[in-house]
């Protein structure tokens, strides 16, 4: 492709996307694709010649659309938001245009700086302390995911507690790590890839009304298996858990880690970039004086294509400690002197994109005035749908909601619990299938929750206005 075929087709794909930005609200939220029905669309075998790209965006909105369910759409509230914007997908087509592969400083100096200098700018957005800067010992990196953010916190801590053993010898002995009911599923997959193993992932108790972490439980669990002879190596506290948003006692979980000597990760990955917003930063209580490192994801409700989690650590030397491998066609001067930042020493994998470039976009357009009000659009009008919820009498609604999400359910009265639940799975299917808006359910409690997460860049009262319309009117016919 030439230069100036690029350009031609190049303007062709911005105004697709502009074009479908427009009129996203038409579509059904949910895809109508059956399994096997884009696979059906597309030849078996792959062109022996060359196409032109006509034939490409023609095959975009014949096969692919039909597959594809609509994360911008005002009514997807099934998911927290996969938030995208338009800074943000130009600072994507940045990235793919320069190609860069970030792996080292020297691999391209303004990828490395540009991402620690917009780190930098996001803790000082949120509130976070000042020790997860660069220019004290920790420092902050953007990984792919919260997931992966977890895997590199677990290793760094594994590191950290065997002194560099286990990434030497492997595991020797039983190392432990502590999770409740709540957190997300990521942090046992982490650990059963880092050698701990899921039956050495222990489940804290939660509080019954709030699902929040029980410290004096983690407390008795981290004495109980110290006395038996394992190794405790992390506990993971969570702000804003997905099922339902509960938020871990980070103050108190930090206290009980610091008495023990464990690693605290706190997971705020959807809930953490609310503390752009000064009247919600009461959601890092606990990290200055307790959190060993911390993530949260722009790309959930920060108006930043995914992938993009920002992870800070206090301590940057476990991390690199546990990562770093240097084999003899990566050294370079620039790694050799100690004066940069090599990425690679920061993630699993060694190759990298350069992220940086569409949160730097994004946070350069909006400035902090603009992602607080979007931020504070959401929670206004989660607000405003629990208020709907609350005052119907037909419904039971779960209190705690301070953020985007909002979970309930039809009260059912006269149903057995069993049935009860069975009626709002059916709900939640008819409502999907219809096209209008898209949920999702959890189970709290003992009982199916309907949950609605708000958050797209396009929802407004109207959209919440008919959601709430829509499943009243199922509600009454089901």
């Amino acid at each position: 492709m030439t230069p100036e075929e690029f350009r031609r087709y190049g303007r062709q794909v911005v105004d697709w996307i502009a074009d479908y930005q427009e009129k996203v609200e038409s579509y059904p939220v949910l895809s109508r694709a059956e399994p096997g029905d884009v696979l059906a669309d597309l030849p078996a075998h792959p062109p022996e010649r060359g196409e032109g790209f006509e034939a490409v965006l023609a095959d975009l909105d014949r096969v692919v659309m039909p597959g594809i369910t609509h994360w911008q759409h005002p009514a997807f509230f099934a998911y927290f938001p996969s938030n995208t914007s338009g800074p943000a997908i130009l600072g994507d087509l940045l990235s793919a245009g320069l190609g860069v592969q970030g792996m080292l400083w020297a691999t391209s100096p303004a990828c490395t700086e540009l991402e620690t200098r917009v780190l930098d700018w996001l803790a000082e957005l949120l509130g976070l302390p000042a020790g997860f800067r660069s220019e004290g010992t920790g420092g902050g990196v953007i990984q792919d995911s919260a997931s992966s953010a977890a895997l590199v916190a677990i290793l760094a801590a594994l590191h950290r507690a065997d002194g560099g053993t286990s990434g030497r010898d492997g595991i020797t002995r039983r190392h432990t790590l502590y999770i409740s009911s709540q957190t997300h599923s990521s942090l046992e997959k982490a650990a059963r890839i880092a050698g701990i193993g899921a039956a050495n992932v222990r489940v804290v108790d939660v509080d019954p009304a709030t699902l929040a972490m029980d410290p004096a439980h983690l407390d008795a669990l981290l004495t109980e298996d110290a006395a038996a002879g394992a190794l405790p190596v992390l506990v993971c506290a969570t702000v804003g858990t997905t099922s339902t948003t509960a938020v871990d006692p980070v103050p108190a979980i930090g206290a009980v880690c610091r008495r023990h000597g464990v690693w605290l990760h706190v997971d705020a990955a959807y809930a953490g970039v609310a503390a752009v917003c000064p009247e919600l930063r009461w959601v890092n209580d606990g990290l200055a004086e307790y959190a060993d490192s911390y993530s949260t994801n722009p790309h959930k409700w920060l108006l930043t294509n995914f992938d993009c989690t920002a992870m800070w650590v206090a301590d940057r030397a476990p991390l690199t400690g546990a990562l770093s491998i240097l084999p003899e066609y990566l050294r370079n001067q620039a790694t050799t002197s100690g004066e940069v930042i090599d990425y690679r020493d920061w993630q699993i994998p060694l190759g990298r994109r350069f992220r940086a470039l569409k949160l730097w976009s994004v946070i350069r357009w909006y400035g902090a005035e603009g992602l607080r009000e979007h931020v504070r659009t959401g929670v206004r009008l989660a607000a405003d749908l629990a208020a709907r919820i609350g005052a119907d009498p037909g419904f039971e609604l779960l209190e705690h909601h301070p953020f985007g999400l909002v979970c309930f359910r039809p009260r059912w009265d006269g149903l057995p619990a069993d049935e009860a639940d069975a009626a709002t799975m059916r709900l939640m299917e008819r409502l999907n299938a219809s096209g209008d808006l898209y949920l999702t359910h959890t189970r709290a409690g003992g009982r199916v929750l309907l949950r609605m997460a708000v958050g797209a860049p396009a929802t407004g009262p109207e959209h919440i206005e008919a959601a709430w319309r829509r499943v009243r009117e199922e509600a009454l016919a089901g």
